[in-house]
């Protein structure tokens, strides 16, 4: 029962203020906004302990994604791809495709487990033909074209672009010496390897902050519907 006396107390806390909102403030008058920002307060209710409200709102965040999923993916997949083009358009090759994804529930049966091997590999091998061409394309080949350090870069009162393109080498090329680990503790990589280290924190700072931006622009997000269009404080 003690569990419970801090849920208790914050679904009065939320009713007395809901109340206060309503006769004070211009409220939404939609339903829909009520309930998200009831499920937003919900999920906010974490920041104070884990609690079943915030369980609650967890389950139907989830359980909401997953439904929207499924339909989306028997419409736009299932139905529009495979089923109504071999129904209603004739399309028989379709068959082969259809009998091969259904293999993936043999695994379900532990004597035809294996049957499900057919389609996990071919689906590898269709995934590495297509996917390492374009990443060997998008990781490698352009960004070794991307750190080229060219004459053009240099123009008359704008030195700037060849200067950064000549740090990000330097950079490039010290991280790369930092990841050369046969390399001996007194060999002459040992200096641009401890360069390569400040290039590899500052990238790594870069995405930390870039991550952080990211989620607190989610948060000044749901913090500007509560307050405009649930509340009505801002405009």
């Amino acid at each position: 029962m003690k569990k419970w006396v801090p849920t208790i107390i914050f679904l009065a806390v939320a009713a007395l203020l809901t109340i206060l909102a309503i006769v004070f403030l211009p409220v939404a008058k939609s339903v829909w906004v009520w309930i998200a920002a009831i499920l937003t307060l919900a999920i906010f209710s974490i920041l104070y302990r884990d609690n079943p409200i915030y369980k609650i709102a967890e389950h139907i965040f989830v359980g909401l994604s997953l439904g929207y999923g499924l339909a989306m993916t028997w419409h736009l997949g299932l139905w529009q791809i495979a089923l109504r083009p071999l129904f209603l358009e004739g399309r028989l090759i379709l068959i082969i495709p259809i009998a091969l994804g259904l293999l993936y529930f043999t695994r379900l049966t532990p004597k035809a487990s294996w049957l499900v091997r057919i389609p996990i590999s071919i689906a590898l091998g269709i995934v590495s033909g297509i996917g390492i061409p374009l990443t060997f394309q998008a990781t490698i080949f352009e960004q070794t074209k991307a750190s080229l350090v060219l004459p053009s870069m240099f123009q008359p009162g704008n030195p700037w672009p060849g200067i950064w393109a000549i740090i990000l080498l330097i950079g490039i090329l010290a991280t790369l010496a930092y990841f050369f680990f046969s390399r001996k503790e007194n060999s002459p990589l040992s200096g641009p390897s401890k360069v390569g280290i400040i290039f590899i924190m500052l990238g790594f700072g870069a995405t930390f902050g870039l991550t952080v931006m990211s989620r607190v622009s989610l948060l000044i997000g749901r913090v500007q519907f509560l307050l405009r269009d649930w509340l009505g404080i801002i405009q």
